[in-house]
C-alpha cells in the first residue's frame, strides 16, 4: 500500500490553513529562512539523529499557537464494492499506483473538523510515466512539486 508521509512545513504556520488565515510572502519566508537556517545541525549519522533539532517535537520547537504546518497522507475509506482501501481523486487520478497519495493538514493543525479533510496536495498516476499533480493554498508550486518529487525516493522500484 502506500507509504505514510508526513511533511512539516517549516515556512507555514498551521493557523495559515484557518478561515482567513494567511501564510508568509516570499520575502518574509526568505528573510525568516536564513534567520532560522543556522539553527539547525544535521546529524551526522542515524545514531546521532535523534540530538538533532529536525527530531525535536513540534511542540518544544515553537508555541503551539505558530506551530509549523503539519501535512499527513488522507485516510483511505473502505469501498465495498472494491474491496479495498481508496482514496478518491474526483477524477484527477487514473491508474491505481504505490505513489498515488492525499496529503491533508493533520488534525491538530485545524480548528474545524472538516478542515482536516481538505486536501491540500494530490498527486497521482495518469498514465504510464506520466503523472498530476494539484496542490492549493498554502502550498506554493515549487513546495508541492518537491514533496512529489520526494515521493519517488523510496518507491521507484515498487512498481
Amino acid at each position: 500500500g502506500p507509504r505514510r508521509m508526513l511533511c512539516v512545513m517549516d515556512g507555514i504556520p498551521a493557523s495559515a490553513v484557518e478561515p482567513g488565515g494567511v501564510a508568509p510572502t516570499q520575502t518574509e519566508f526568505l528573510l525568516n529562512s536564513i534567520d532560522s537556517f543556522s539553527s539547525y545541525h544535521l546529524p551526522r549519522s542515524k545514531s546521532t539523529q535523534s540530538e538533532s533539532s529536525f527530531s525535536a517535537p513540534l511542540s518544544s520547537r515553537s508555541d503551539a499557537k505558530d506551530s509549523h504546518l503539519v501535512l499527513k497522507n488522507k485516510a483511505p475509506r473502505w469501498h465495498e464494492q472494491l474491496q479495498c482501501w481508496c482514496l478518491n481523486f474526483r477524477g484527477r487520478v487514473t491508474v491505481a499506483s504505490v505513489k498515488n497519495f492525499q496529503l491533508v493538514a493533520a488534525p491538530e493543525n485545524t480548528q474545524m473538523a472538516h478542515d482536516h479533510d481538505k486536501v491540500l496536495l494530490q498527486f497521482g498516476k495518469v498514465a504510464k510515466d506520466s503523472f498530476t499533480m494539484d496542490y492549493r493554498y498554502p502550498l506554493s508550486a515549487f513546495q508541492a512539486f518537491a514533496i512529489c518529487l520526494s515521493s519517488f525516493d523510496t518507491k521507484i522500484a515498487c512498481e
